[in-house]
């Protein structure tokens, strides 16, 4: 591994040339974050779901009148 210049946490992996973060900070950081991304994203979806049976129950009441 080849550290990155200017950059403490940052290797180069000499056989893929891919930049490896070696900062617990940052990867529990990005964690966090993409749990938070699902969260929202599980929201979201529960909202959608929510509003198409309130949509579903107004066609019912108007259907019944």
């Amino acid at each position: 591994m080849i550290r990155v210049k200017g950059y403490p946490h940052l290797y180069r992996d000499e056989n893929t040339g891919a930049i490896i973060n070696h900062s617990h900070q940052d990867y529990n950081s990005r964690l966090q974050t993409i749990s938070n991304s699902e969260k929202e994203k599980n929201e979201l979806k529960r909202m959608r779901d929510d509003i198409d049976e309130l949509k579903d129950l107004i066609k019912q009441l108007l259907v019944n009148r």
